[in-house]
This record gives structure tokens, C-alpha cells and sequence, in this order.
């Protein structure tokens, strides 16, 4: 074998392991550790209103995770945002430019007002009945806060692949 061969292939071999290495799928959302996490949520404020997750996924109409101050995201739920009172954070065309479209604050948090109406709606790209949340205002708190329910989130924007179990 000539030198260039032995150095090609050590570089085929390099770039193979390193593909072996990446998240399976999605992208990882990186973030706090665990007790990190564990500890801003314990000392958030309290009042009348919820923390909401945005969660994009392309053709769903769910709008993202939900949950009351000082709960873990794992008691969040997946919801549908029903707008009567408030258009949605990101309402915007969904074939904008980049950063412009409706779903361009992926994984940003809120501070949301508002209400669980008791009702269901059905998101059919997605087959479930979620709950139904009646959005009168918001505030972004954070706009990169990492992972949702464990630091092994991965984020495919074409596949549902966080879920709180």
C-alpha cells in the first residue's frame, strides 16, 4: 500500500467513526445538567400563568409542551393552542424565508397566560386528541434552554421524537 493510500484510509476510517457518533435521530438540543434543570425550575416563579415549550413539527398543528410553574416538563402536555384571544407567538406564513415562518422559535420558551379550555382537539397529521389551550399573552423567557425531558433529546423537525415518558 503507498503512503496516500494508508493516509486516505486512515481519514475514510476517522470520518466513519465520527458519523458513528452522531445522535440517531435528530440534532441534540444540548443544555443544563440535570440538577441544573432541576434547580431553576424549582425556584421559578409562581402566578397565573403556565411555562410553554414550542415543538415544531412540519404539517402538525400542535403547538407545543405546556406545564404550571415548579412542575417538571415531564408532567407537561402537548398542546393544541386555540388563538380566539391571542394569535400564536409564531404566527407567521408557513413558506416564509427562513426565520420567518411559522415555526421559527422551535424549542424557545414562554411565559404563557391563558387557560385549558376542558375541551380536545384532534391534530390529524399527528393522529391525537390534545388538550385545547386557550392563549390570551406571552413572553419569551428563553430562547435556547436545551433539552426537554432528558439531556438524550434529539429534535427531528419531521418526526415526533420527544415525548415525556
Amino acid at each position: 500500500m503507498t503512503p496516500i493510500r494508508i493516509i486516505l484510509l486512515g481519514l475514510l476510517c476517522g470520518l466513519l467513526t465520527q458519523c458513528a457518533s452522531l445522535p440517531l435521530g435528530g440534532v441534540s438540543l444540548g443544555g443544563p445538567s440535570v440538577e441544573e434543570r432541576n434547580a431553576k425550575i424549582a425556584s421559578e416563579p409562581t402566578g397565573d400563568f403556565f411555562y410553554g415549550r414550542r415543538y415544531f413539527v412540519e404539517k402538525t398543528r400542535f403547538w407545543g409542551y405546556v406545564r404550571k410553574p415548579r412542575q417538571p416538563w415531564s408532567r407537561a402536555k402537548l398542546v393544541i393552542i386555540r388563538e380566539d384571544k391571542q394569535k400564536n407567538p409564531d404566527r407567521l406564513p408557513e413558506n416564509g424565508a427562513p426565520g420567518q415562518r411559522y415555526g421559527y422559535d422551535q424549542n424557545v420558551e414562554y411565559r404563557l397566560r391563558g387557560y385549558y379550555t376542558g375541551q380536545e382537539a384532534y391534530d390529524p397529521n399527528s393522529n391525537q386528541f390534545l388538550a385545547e389551550f386557550m392563549l390570551t399573552g406571552y413572553e419569551a423567557v428563553d430562547r435556547q434552554p436545551g433539552w426537554l425531558f432528558r439531556p438524550s433529546d434529539r429534535y427531528d423537525r419531521f418526526r415526533i421524537t420527544m415525548t415525556p415518558h
